[in-house]
């Protein structure tokens, strides 16, 4: 079996890129391929047919690609945390009362 060679570009002060994803997706498709390696031995030790595991894999690891790599290309590398971020930021701020805005002064 020959070695394969990847190349791998990050350049001075630029974050990693493998094959297009960028930063912490390439994190997010490995961890996502993990599970679905748990879920197909699962599967087959339940007693499935092996044809029937693989295909439910394949589909759910052909979704998972998609949905890293259509990510990666809409987010860019920090544009996920941002967003995330942005959502727990409120609309407005309600306060009932004026007491917040009055200070009391010590003598």
């Amino acid at each position: 079996m020959a070695n394969s060679i990847y190349q791998i570009n990050k350049g001075i002060n630029q974050s990693i890129e493998f094959k297009g994803l960028k930063a912490q997706y390439i994190w997010y498709l490995g961890g996502g391929l993990v599970i679905l390696l748990i879920i197909f031995a699962i599967l087959y030790f339940i007693g499935l047919p092996s044809l029937f595991c693989v295909g439910i894999v394949g589909a759910a690891g052909a979704a998972l690609i998609i949905q890293i790599y259509g990510m990666s290309s809409k987010y860019g590398e920090h544009g996920l945390m941002k967003a995330l971020a942005r959502k727990q930021v409120p609309a407005s701020i309600r306060c009932n009362s004026r007491k917040v805005f009055l200070k009391k002064l010590k003598k």
